[in-house]
This record gives structure tokens, sequence and C-alpha cells, in this order.
């Protein structure tokens, strides 16, 4: 970790860094800026708090189990003081899956929470990986929501250059990750888990197809499920951290509208909610399937009491 002149922490990692500004240190100066964009909007901010890479798998396994309960304590204390603004998804110890399954049982049965969000691999092991699989276990038996943020995909190697690993390698690793949780039957077996994914799911919504012809053509394929992968990908949640017409439309097309999150990347550098609330309000869809996309889909997935906007 080094420190800019701005003062802000710069978390380095293959291929690219965190740059901890304000907005992601600062829950004041966090809620000043939805204010502010409420007032612009005349429309009401709401945000899922979550833990951006690296994760505390990162670290030695005490390690990480202690950081992921102090952050989801810091989290569920955000939610108390400011829950006009922000909900939460808790964190886990990922390179300890039997620790994982304790908090996020704590989590959800202490804390409030509705699931947690995890990375696209942990060091490297796919999330399809059979030592994860009693974990899905206990987030099937709780109904919960696990939303999937990439991580550093092996192979970064051939990425380090004009930031191709959080430009291309995040969104590739989103897509291998959702492909093989599918294949390997970790959806179809528990079913009671709602799934999300970042950044438009990557290029699910365009590959689907030839995950399906997969399917058709290579025996491997179907030796875990019995259903077209896509029939899989439908179930999952997408935000809308792509601020194309075009692919906006392709995922909407692909999931339907009410599988559709507002989501803004806020307050990475390369996210925006102006973006989000602009693209979403040109899309060509009902003002009843707008309002999901805003904020109804989420308050609903979330268990939310109330639809408001993302």
């Amino acid at each position: 970790m080094t420190i800019d002149a701005d003062g802000n922490p710069n978390i380095h990692y293959p291929g690219d860094y965190n740059v901890a500004v304000l907005g992601h240190r600062d829950l004041a100066y966090r809620q000043g800026v939805l204010e502010n964009i409420e007032a612009a909007h005349q429309a009401a901010m709401m945000q899922v708090l979550t833990l951006t890479t690296p994760g505390t798998h990162v670290e030695t396994r005490d390690r990480a189990v202690h950081l992921a309960s102090l952050v989801n304590d810091e989290l569920k204390e955000a939610v108390e003081a400011r829950g006009r603004y922000f909900t939460a998804l808790a964190t886990l110890p990922l390179n300890d899956p039997a620790a994982s399954i304790t908090e996020l049982r704590r989590a959800v049965s202490q804390l409030g929470m509705r699931g947690a969000m995890l990375f696209s691999n942990v060091n490297g092991v796919a999330l399809s990986d059979r030592r994860f699989w009693p974990m899905y276990e206990v987030a099937d038996e709780l109904h919960a929501v696990l939303y999937i943020h990439p991580a550093p995909p092996v192979g970064v190697e051939a990425m380090l250059d004009y930031w191709l690993m959080p430009l291309c390698g995040f969104l590739f690793d989103t897509t291998l990750a959702a492909a093989s949780l599918v294949f390997s039957g970790v959806v179809e077996r528990f079913p009671r888990v709602r799934w999300a994914l970042c950044h438009l799911g990557g290029t699910i919504p365009y590959l689907a197809e030839r995950l399906d012809r997969g399917f058709h053509a290579f025996k491997e394929c179907r030796a875990n499920i019995d259903r077209e992968p896509s029939r899989y990908l439908k179930q999952f949640y997408y935000d809308t951290v792509n601020f194309n017409q075009g692919a906006l439309k392709l995922a909407i097309d692909f999931a339907g509208a009410d599988r559709i999150l507002a989501g803004s990347d806020y307050p990475h550098k390369i996210g925006s909610i102006p973006s989000m609330l602009d693209r979403i309000a040109e899309l060509p869809v009902t003002d009843a399937e707008r309002a999901g996309i805003l904020g109804a889909n989420a308050a609903r997935l979330l268990g939310l009491g109330e639809a408001r906007e993302l």
C-alpha cells in the first residue's frame, strides 16, 4: 500500500490498484454525495455497501477471519447509523470455507444481512470447487444473496499493460465464474441461492448462446446439468455497471428487466452515478420496468421494506 499526493491509500495488486478515495472510506462524505444526487434528480438514493478487492482471503486464514468479522461489524454499524442511505452484504474469509460458513450464518442471523459478496476466484481457486459446496448448502438454507465481484484472474501476467486487468480481465473472470458454477451443477444443486453478477455479468449475456452450443456439443458440459446453461443464467441478477445502451438492452433481452439492478461502480475512478441514472432513463422499457431497475428489483432481492432507488 502507498499513499498518493492527495492522501488517498493506494492498494496495489497485479495489473491494477485501488485508490481509496473519500467515497470509499468516509461514510459522511459518501452520504453527502448521495444527498446532492437526490437533490439534482429528485429521487431517493440508497446503496448496497460491500468490501471491494482485494478481499480478506489474500491474508493468512486467521487474519482473514478476524478482518472479515471486523468489516461486517463495521458494515452493520454503518447501516444502523445511516440506514436511510445504506444497506450491506457481508464479506467472508473465503480462504477458510468452514469459517466462511460461520461468518455467513452470523451475518444473516445476527447482523441482519441478506447474504454476502463473493470474489470470482479465491487465490486462483474457482468458486465451483467442491471445497465451497458446504458454504453454498448453508447459503441455500438461508435463501442468501451471493453477489460475485471479480478478482485478478489466473494469467494476469498477460494483462499488466494498458489497465487490461480491470478493463478486460475482471469481466472475463466474472464470466468464467458464472459459467463454471452452472456447468459444475452448483446452481442446480442449490436452487434457493440468489446469484448476482457485477458489471452486467461480464460477457454472460453476449456469450450465453455459445455456452448453450457447448452443452449440446460436449458430453462433459451435460455431466452435471440437464438444461441449457442459459436457463440457469437467466435466473441470475445483473447490475448495470456498463453504460452502453446496446449492452444494457442485450442484458434485459436475455434475463428480463426484473433481473437488472441499478449499479454505478461508485466510487471507483471509472464509476459514475449520474451516468448510471442517465442510461437507465434512456432505456426503452416501461415505467414499471424502469422503477424495478432503479430500486424495486433490489429491494425485493434484499428484503427491504420499501423499494428505493439505488
